[in-house]
Parts: C-alpha cells; sequence; structure tokens
C-alpha cells in the first residue's frame, strides 16, 4: 500500500506544485492520476520513488516512510514507464530491458531468460530483441518501456503519461495491453494521464487534480459521472456535456447507445 500524508512541494520562488494531499493507493489496484498541466500529478508520482522529496508530509510504502530508504534502492526496487519510453539508445532492446536486474546482482543469463520472458508478456516478438530503439515503432518502443519497468519484478508499477506520444490506435492497443498485463500480473499501478476517458478504463480508483496539486475528488470511475464534487469535476470529465448523457434507441432491431446528439457510441448487448 502507498499512502501520501499531508503531502506539499513548494519550490524556491514559492511555487506550490502539490498542495497537502491526503491519499491511500490500494494494493494490486490501478491508481490513475489525472489533471491539467500544473496539477501537480507527475510530481506527486515521482514523491513515490523520491525522484522528487516532499517539502513537507510523508509518502509511505507498507508503512515505511520513503525518507527513510536509500534513493537508489527504492529505484531499483520500482518499476518505472514514461512517455517516449526512456530506452537507453545505444543498447539493443533485450540489453534495455535487463538494465535493473543487471544493476541489481542478477547473473546475465537468468537476467537474458526473464528480458525474453517479458518481451513475450508485452506482446514483442523474439527477433526484436537485438534491434535499438531508433528500429521500433513508437508502439514497440513503449511495449519495451513497460518490458523493463517489470523486469525486477516490482510490486509497484509506476507510470508517467507512458502511451501519451503514440497514435490514437496504437495508444488503444497499449491500454488493452495493460489491463491484461494487470489482470495478470496484479501490480500496485499508479498511472499519470490528463485524458480522463484514459483514466476512466484503466483506474480502479481515479484521482483528479486541480492547479496547485489539490485533490478534488477521488474514487471509481462511475462516481465521477453519478456524483461530481463540483462544477469544475463535472466540466472535466464532460458530465456537464451531451458526450455523457447517454441513451437507447432502437436500430434494425438492436439496442444502440447515442448521446444527447444522437451520436452512436456503443451496443448494448443482451
Amino acid at each position: 500500500m502507498i499512502e501520501f500524508r499531508g503531502v506539499t512541494k513548494q519550490y524556491p520562488d514559492g511555487t506550490v506544485a502539490v498542495g497537502g494531499v491526503d491519499l491511500v493507493v490500494p494494493p494490486r489496484t490501478t491508481t490513475v492520476l489525472v489533471g491539467t498541466s500544473g496539477s501537480g500529478k507527475t510530481t506527486l508520482l515521482r514523491m513515490i520513488n523520491r525522484m522528487v522529496d516532499p517539502t513537507d508530509g510523508a509518502v509511505l510504502i507498507d508503512g515505511t516512510d520513503v525518507a527513510t530508504v536509500d534513493p537508489v534502492r527504492l529505484r531499483r526496487s520500482i518499476g518505472y514507464v514514461m512517455q517516449n519510453s526512456g530506452l537507453l539508445p545505444h543498447r539493443t532492446v533485450l540489453d534495455n530491458v535487463m538494465t535493473v536486474p543487471l544493476l541489481k546482482g542478477t547473473r546475465r543469463q537468468p537476467a537474458r531468460a526473464r528480458a525474453m520472458e517479458l518481451l513475450e508478456t508485452v506482446g514483442l516478438d523474439a527477433s526484436l530483441a537485438q534491434k535499438y530503439p531508433a528500429q521500433l515503432s513508437g508502439g514497440q518502443q513503449q511495449r519495451v518501456g513497460v518490458a523493463r519497468g517489470l523486469a525486477a519484478d516490482p510490486n509497484i508499477l509506476l507510470m508517467d503519461e507512458p502511451f501519451g506520444a503514440v497514435d490514437p490506435l496504437v495508444r488503444q492497443e497499449l491500454q488493452q495491453e495493460l489491463r491484461r498485463l494487470q489482470r495478470e500480473l496484479g501490480k500496485t499501478v499508479v498511472f499519470v494521464t490528463h485524458d480522463i476517458d484514459e483514466a476512466f478504463l484503466l483506474g480502479d480508483q481515479v484521482v483528479l487534480l486541480r492547479t496547485g496539486g489539490k485533490v478534488v475528488q477521488s474514487g471509481e470511475p462511475a462516481e465521477f459521472l453519478a456524483s461530481p464534487a463540483d462544477d469544475f469535476v463535472s466540466g472535466f470529465v464532460g458530465a456537464d456535456r451531451g458526450r455523457r448523457r447517454l441513451r437507447l434507441e432502437e436500430v434494425d432491431g438492436r439496442r444502440v447507445v447515442v448521446d444527447e446528439d444522437g451520436r452512436p457510441a456503443g451496443v448494448l448487448e443482451p
């Protein structure tokens, strides 16, 4: 379990990135931090592996304050996947995935075997193992990034807008792949996005932040539509717009879900 207790981050110029956040991230679930630019979601994420230290408050993992843990050891125990994959361009796909296990002292042969397993797990063909990142598509690079994040078998996986730089079709594939991996592996995932639809798709718990790093509402995705906390939440999730107001229509003997403007959103199965 990850817990934020009164966490604040204020920079020397007086800018408040995170303002007094209290939050519990349940184990083996996906918590999505969502909000506009400047809402502190990435800063909050990076406090978990001490890439950013809070000005006040504490971040705990299973009851241990991360401030008491060596940051290098902490980071090697937590998976981290970033936008644009962050792969080392001069290393092969296989070497990129093996990086953290080797740093943790795993012998090369077991690390190699684990890396090859993970490439298959994230849906990549073994033939890509000896290629370099520049030889891969954007979607393939992101899959390698996920494999690298999982290579040390961490309990916690941090994902900072990992699908933001790929085209919409690839993004949908990667979202579904992450859902599959989470069902199979059951990690504690903290995922950052600015896209509320992505947050609703992936999150067991969604946390909406506003400028200054203030939590406006948190809970299951359905709660945001059924009971938005205020006008800001309602506007952000689109509850005040037609695309969230759905109704059923009969079309050729099938029940089609349409929005307020009559545009189809899906088919209701019996």
